[in-house]
């Protein structure tokens, strides 16, 4: 028997929970949309950096059966591409199915050919005025191969059956379905009900007006897109700043290897051969017969139409029960320690925490890791009018946080117009710490204040994404976050930590003899476990010491969100493990490690998944919970999260994605609905 699972393979489990969501007819119809969205997205960021990974090893000669779990390389291409049809069928026809259920709300999808009489000449004008400027038209036949296809941009690609007397009995042209315009037009409606247009349809429908130069017999036109190798190659050219390589290797991505390309299953066979051959692609690579609309990330962003109904309830973020934003954040932790858990609780104490040391005469310096910033980004405004009142201003900002790469271009070089002094972490190593620490001169001495988070300081994820972040005034803590920065400076000295554990020198060791000393505990009799929440579990070693526990008799409890290499529940090996995953209306993102260290329970918070990356490939921050209440709270909301029976996921059973199997009697318990009501409780009862 295999000791881990794979984690390509689990990763597509997870992305499959993302689709029973979809699925679910409890959830609001708008929500399922938005759901097959995110899959799709998911789907697109796999091939660009997963299979594009298992591609390259692959293609070197390379089994990689050690990487991948005991799986080789050229095995898992093929179980993956087969596994990915699958899933593509499935949410085409929950695509179909929640369009169907959706006229019963009086909001109609409708293609070229449902097009109503009184709608015409608005279409036809929409065209004309709003997308016609905008398209890039390719006329195949004139050119000796196809120009570069742009990565994850959809294409038309059209049939013209020509006359015989033109010479050219068959004309093959691509579009480039513009994104520069909203993918779903609202029509207009006479009778009450809300008619949408996809883009896609829209140009179909007027394909007579932009190609009537020509004179042909029929014509016709399918989706296909081409999805791209994302890895970043960097240059050795020593004359070009850090910033200008990773400008010059986002751009080198849109020429990266194709690694998928997704065609609509009803295309013909002569113009996806016309297409292939153009485009130099062979069987090696990921053939994906799909539906008639690809990018159906897309759909994350579909409107909304004033439906409440159809959506889920918006909650208000509460505030932090006992600090009042009005007052002084710095003041309150002078008295006290205190956790935000967004997006339970407003993100606005990370936003207020940064505007207060930027107008704060006392505070002299601020520094900061930024990770992923959101568009338009407080946090940014924030430092930068710190700098304006003289402080000074160190931001650590990862340019190589993928995908997000260009955005944090824009920002580090605004930041450093400004006079914020940039530091663009250690070579070789990706900055994944989410810490703040400022320093404020009271009474001539040095007082620190920071905060550390599980999540990215970004205002818009966290709305949606579950992150805690620990507002302290612990010397100790804060003066090792500085040590952080020290050693981005001067990389070349290892620090020592007394208080946070920082990877990659530190973490594999720190969780490897906290895990043995649950095991010595257990051994003695004394009172042990582990619960641990995360996004993904993938470090072999770190299961293999999580199976040592289970087999010396220490209970285990794992919340996984994501990739789950471990085999819970299995004799002999983890029958004292048990895994669940929870796929709901919020990103489970936040990281949390508990150990009951004989009844006296040591509590972490971190940047830090138990992947091989994390702990020995980037600088990551797990901090010690020092604060009783603190402390309390984290550990009441894992288990909020752990007694979880509606949208739980039998991690024994991930291959089936099965969801907990609970008593007939039991009362239902949706841990993110429960974990709101009990902050809200908390803030009544203040």
């Amino acid at each position: 028997m295999q000791r881990y699972v794979n984690r390509e393979l689990s990763w597509l489990q997870f992305n499959a929970r993302v689709l029973q969501e979809a699925a679910d007819e409890s959830v609001p119809l708008i929500e399922r949309l938005r759901f097959l969205g995110i899959f799709s997205n998911n789907l697109d960021e796999f091939f660009k950096v997963r299979y594009a990974t298992v591609k390259r090893i692959d293609m070197a000669g390379k089994a990689g059966k050690k990487v991948f779990g005991g799986v080789k390389a050229s095995r898992l291409l093929k179980e993956i591409t087969q596994i990915v049809i699958k899933h593509q069928a499935e949410s085409l026809n929950i695509l179909s199915d929640i369009k169907e259920k959706l006229k019963s709300h009086n909001i109609c999808i409708i293609d070229e050919t449902q097009v109503k009489p009184e709608q015409h000449e608005f279409i036809k004008d929409f065209f004309l005025q709003k997308v016609s400027p905008a398209l890039v038209t390719i006329m195949l036949n004139e050119v000796e191969k196809v120009p570069h296809l742009k990565d994850s941009k959809a294409y038309l690609a059209v049939k013209m059956r020509q006359n015989v007397a033109s010479g050219i009995r068959n004309r093959y042209i691509l579009i480039e379905v513009p994104t520069n315009v909203n993918r779903f037009i609202v029509l207009p409606s006479t009778d009450d009900k809300h008619y949408i247009m996809l883009l896609d349809d829209l140009i179909r429908y007027n394909l007579d007006v932009l190609f009537n130069i020509f004179d042909y017999e029929s014509i016709s036109a399918h989706m296909v897109k081409i999805t791209r190798d994302a890895e970043l190659e960097m240059e050795s050219d020593l004359s070009k700043s850090y910033i200008e390589k990773i400008i010059d290797s986002v751009k080198d991505r849109i020429d990266g290897d194709p690694v998928r390309f997704v065609y609509d299953k009803e295309i013909e066979q002569d113009t996806l051969d016309f297409l292939l051959s153009k485009m130099g692609i062979d069987n090696t690579d990921s053939l994906i017969p799909g539906g008639r609309y690809h990018n159906r990330r897309d759909y994350m962003k579909f409107p909304d139409l004033g439906a409440k109904h159809l959506l889920y309830d918006k909650i208000d973020p509460l505030p932090i029960n006992g600090v009042k934003l009005q007052g002084s954040l710095l003041a309150k932790l002078k008295e006290n320690d205190f956790l935000q858990y967004t997006p339970y609780h407003t993100f606005s104490y990370t936003v207020k925490f940064l505007r207060e040391a930027a107008l704060d005469p006392l505070v002299k310096s601020i520094k900061i890791t930024i990770y992923r910033l959101a568009e338009v980004s407080h946090i940014a405004s924030s430092l930068i009018n710190a700098v304006k009142n003289g402080k000074s201003v160190t931001v650590s900002i990862e340019l190589q946080a993928r995908f997000d790469e260009a955005n944090n271009i824009k920002y580090a070089e605004k930041m450093e117009r400004e006079g914020i002094k940039l530091i663009f972490g250690v070579t070789g190593l990706k900055v994944h710490a989410k810490t703040c620490v400022i320093e404020r001169l009271e009474n001539d001495k040095v007082v620190r204040y920071g905060f550390i988070s599980t999540g990215n300081f970004n205002e818009n994820t966290a709305k949606i994404y579950t992150d805690y972040t620990l507002f302290t005034a612990h010397q100790g803590i804060l003066k090792d976050i500085k040590k952080v920065f020290d050693f981005f400076e001067v990389n070349y000295k290892i620090k020592k930590y007394k208080h946070l554990i920082v990877s990659p020198h530190y973490s594999r060791d720190a969780f490897t003899a906290m895990i043995n000393q649950e095991i010595e505990n257990h051994q003695a009799g004394k009172s042990s476990g582990m619960c641990f929440k995360m996004n993904s579990l993938s470090d072999y070693g770190m299961i293999d010491q999580l199976y040592e526990a289970s087999q010396a008799g220490v209970k285990i409890k794992l919340i996984v969100r994501g990739i789950c290499c471990l085999k819970p529940q299995v004799e002999g090996l983890s029958e004292n493990i048990e895994v669940i995953s929870v796929v709901d209306k919020f990103l489970e993102h936040s990281r949390l490690y508990i150990f009951e260290n004989d009844g006296l329970p040591k509590v972490f918070i971190s940047s830090a998944d138990l992947m091989t990356r994390n702990l020995d490939h980037r600088v990551e921050v797990t901090c010690p919970i020092y604060d009783e209440s603190i402390k309390n709270e984290l550990i009441e909301t894992f288990n909020l999260c752990w007694s979880e029976n509606v949208k739980a996921r039998d991690m024994a059973q991930q291959d089936t994605n099965a969801y907990r199997v609970v008593p007939s009697n039991s009362t239902k318990h949706r841990s993110q609905f429960t974990t709101y009501d009990y902050y809200l409780n908390a803030s009544k009862n203040a």
